[in-house]
């Protein structure tokens, strides 16, 4: 299985991405990865952290691509000016079926519309969405849209909690996970147009649909699937993301304060680096962009080495447990 990464996506440099592959590929044998970008500095910079002996060299390739997609560029204008980006090198590479999966740090809309552009929709989908895994008290919940679309109908959700439940499904080893519609109150009758229509047709499908859950259940771990707009999504995600920051800078705030904390850490140090992990977004990879005839994972601007890491795993999981040929069956039989 070959996985592309965007060496030059991130907000971090390259040799993130480099060290992330590298790592990999010494944890998993059954892997191959293309990294994309100038072709001279990513060699350079593969000999330094490896040097020329090491037998990872054999499964690490380079890609030359001789543009980048900044963050603040339209993806439209990107995609459709810099057609040897990294990012449209990775999914014609998945076009070409010279690589099984596209890694991207970078602009996640120029992601998604390069993916787009280059590889189509699966059959049924009118918009493809990102879909994200959250930590919970139980297992991890994957939530989407949280990001690609900001501006939905009620037909679009449905769509999302069909790919979203199906991916859940075959990542997982769930049979019928439980889809919730993120709102402000339990009952049908609660949230916006969007949200009550949006319910009427997950209430008349036939997925595990337990309801409406609130912001404060998210965590819980008692729904599978949970699924709302890009923009109630992404704001979940970022507050998510922004509180567990802050609450480990409040703990170790307070450890500092006395001698008696410093003492007590000495004896849980264990148990808060297993906090850590459990909250730190690096340990879930990226976001699989699901909707298209592809696989693409979508990771955050500021992802270190772990994070990429991770997200060749989650890429080379959905390849390998086929989730787009699920999400094709479900989607058909939806419509039929």
């Amino acid at each position: 299985m070959r996985i592309a990464i965007d060496a030059m996506g991130g907000d971090l440099g390259s040799k993130l991405p480099v060290r992330g592959a590298i790592a990999a590929l010494k944890e998993r044998q059954d892997l191959e990865v293309v990294l994309l970008g100038p072709e001279d500095l990513l060699a350079q910079q593969v000999s330094e952290i490896i040097g020329t002996g090491d037998r990872v060299r054999s499964r690490l390739f380079v890609e030359h691509a001789a543009e980048v997609v900044g963050m603040a560029e339209s993806p439209v204008d990107a995609v459709r000016k810099k057609k040897n980006s990294t990012i449209m090198v990775g999914f014609e590479l998945v076009r070409e079926k010279k690589a099984d999966a596209v890694i991207s740090a970078g602009n996640s809309g120029a992601t998604m519309a390069a993916a787009i552009r280059k590889l189509g929709r699966l059959q049924g989908v009118s918009r493809p969405g990102i879909a994200s895994f959250f930590p919970t008290l139980k297992k991890p919940v994957m939530i989407m849209d949280i990001g690609a679309n900001v501006d939905c109908r009620p037909q679009h959700l449905l769509q999302f909690a069909i790919m979203a439940s199906s991916c859940a499904s075959l990542l997982h080893g769930l049979d019928q996970p439980r889809v919730g519609l993120l709102s402000i109150g339990e009952e049908a009758s609660k949230g916006n147009t969007l949200v009550k229509e949006t319910h009427e047709l997950l209430s008349a499908s036939t997925l595990n649909f337990i309801g409406n859950v609130e912001g404060r259940d998210v965590y819980k771990g008692d729904v599978d699937v949970i699924i709302c707009d890009g923009c109630v999504g992404n704001i979940s995600l970022k507050i998510s993301e922004g509180l567990a920051d802050a609450a480990m800078q409040m703990l170790k705030a307070e450890i500092l304060q006395t001698w008696r904390a410093k003492i007590g850490y000495l004896l849980i140090k264990n148990a808060f680096a297993r906090f850590r992990q459990r909250v730190d977004y690096a340990e879930y990879g990226g976001a699989p962009l699901l909707g298209i005839k592809g696989t693409g994972i979508i990771c955050h601007g500021t992802s270190n080495a772990v994070a990429l890491q991770n997200a060749v795993f989650v890429a080379a999981d959905m390849v390998s447990h086929k989730v787009n040929d699920g999400i094709t069956r479900a989607l058909a039989d939806y419509n039929a």
